[in-house]
């Protein structure tokens, strides 16, 4: 996932680079809902017919990606589904830049109805143990919603419609868990690192290098060359899974 360092300009693209392996888009929405727990949940409001209605929206999600939400009959956005089921959920990834258009976002678009409690009522409440106390209230049911569409951004330049059974069927990266500490650390501690192993990857040092996303297959730096800003991605000598094994190619590539 995408972890901008404050105060950078919007970045273009740089100069063109040969490929690097990167997670797919599919993989990197199912990365990004794995680690969010707050959405904007929009319905068709039944007081001003054909107009969206957002609410914020606390939900978890299963093993195929899709949000369960705990929600009570009595709010605005529940009566609005009871007339049209159709909506969609934005996720955004949480900014500290002050740029958020450089960070993650996903829309779902799908149908969104009651789901057996239980089925989802373990997995919502080990994710919101705060909504136990509402479990008892009679006006309070689990809904889900069922994908139909995916709309993944993941910073300036990446986007793109990811097909339904594609996102279903990836898995979050194996990282997504440790990345922002890593991204913090790596930053903080060991910025002259990241510019040596640009040196040794392109031949060129640049002034400031900042990481700003990582994952199983590389991660992404944004480079600073005077008044020049771009991106680049670099990749892992192999797959990486853990935060030793993290540790260890960083070593070797900065020995390199």
């Amino acid at each position: 996932m995408i972890e901008l360092v404050a105060n950078r300009q919007h970045a273009g693209p740089g100069v063109t680079t040969p490929e690097v392996p990167e997670p797919s888009l599919a993989e990197r929405a199912r990365t990004l809902v794995s680690i969010s727990r707050i959405g904007s949940l929009s319905t068709h409001s039944r007081k001003f017919p054909g107009f969206p209605f957002g609410s914020m929206m606390p939900f978890a999600t299963d093993s195929r990606g899709r949000p369960v939400f705990f929600i009570s009959s009595l709010a605005m956005h529940t009566q609005n589904l009871y007339q049209d089921p159709r909506s969609s959920l934005l996720i955004t990834q949480t900014d500290t830049t002050g740029d958020p258009l450089g960070a993650a976002r996903l829309t779902l678009v799908g149908t969104t109805k009651v789901a057996p409690a239980g089925e989802v009522a373990d997995l919502y409440l080990s994710r919101h143990e705060n909504a136990r106390y509402w479990q008892d209230f009679t006006d309070f049911d689990y809904y889900r919603l069922e994908v139909e569409g995916v709309y993944f951004i993941g910073g300036f330049g990446v986007m793109g419609w990811v097909p339904a059974d594609e996102y279903a069927a990836a898995e979050p990266d194996p990282l997504a868990a440790i990345a922002p500490g890593i991204i913090r650390h790596v930053n903080a501690d060991h910025p002259d690192a990241l510019r040596r192993i640009v040196a040794q990857q392109t031949g060129n040092t640049p002034d400031e290098a900042y990481m700003t996303s990582v994952d199983r297959l590389g991660f992404h730096l944004r480079l600073k060359n005077g008044d020049e800003v771009h991106e680049r991605r670099i990749a892992f000598p192999r797959e990486v899974r853990d935060a030793d094994a993290v540790r260890a190619v960083f070593i070797e590539m900065v020995r390199a």
